[in-house]
């Protein structure tokens, strides 16, 4: 390091025997002190941080990797995610066949539960009807029946009173009469 620094100092020193001066001391400002003392300050600069910007550098370089490393399993995980997405809307094409398979065979079957229940229904409508027609039937023929023997009954009394003279009234009490006394005896 000290080589060096004595080799840049001896390029900026002026020339011996009296020749031409370097280029750089025709330029104002263009001191050689001002470079070494510039070299210097680097040097130690570099020397100084050299240890922390190394463990610094190191870190960053670390939780880069980290991050890098964490990134590469998101991504794996994303892939894998959408691998099973892609294969599920695979399946979805037969899952949709499949319900929609279910559901025709479901409203077969609905179908045919619906109709035997509305042929039992309408059976029992029948049974029902036929019952209460048949009990309307013996209503109405047990009506006629008291009408007609009602009807018979009134067409006999005006027969009987309009056919009845006095004299029969008479030897019908007494055949009544003796039907009575028959009894005791």
């Amino acid at each position: 390091m000290f080589s060096a620094l004595i080799t840049l100092l001896s390029l900026f020193s002026p020339a011996e025997g009296g020749g031409p001066s370097p280029w750089w001391l025709y330029y104002p400002g263009l001191e050689a002190w001002k470079f070494v003392n510039l070299l210097i300050f680097v040097l130690l600069l570099v020397y100084i941080l050299r240890r922390p910007l190394s463990e610094a550098f190191k870190a960053r370089r670390e939780g880069i990797r980290r991050d890098l490393m964490r990134a590469q399993e998101e991504r794996n995980a994303a892939l894998a995610k959408l691998e099973e997405v892609e294969a599920r809307l695979a399946r979805l094409d037969e899952e949709v066949t499949g319900i929609r398979e279910q559901s025709a065979r479901e409203a077969a079957d609905e179908r045919e539960r619906i109709r035997q229940a509305t042929e039992a229904e309408i059976e029992k409508l029948r049974e029902q009807s036929r019952r209460e027609i048949e009990s309307a039937g013996k209503a109405a023929r047990q009506q006629l029946r008291e009408f007609a023997a009602e009807q018979s009954v009134r067409l006999a009394e005006e027969i009987i009173r309009r056919d009845m003279q006095p004299e029969d009234d008479a030897r019908l009490i007494n055949l009544e009469i003796e039907e009575l006394g028959g009894a005791r005896r």
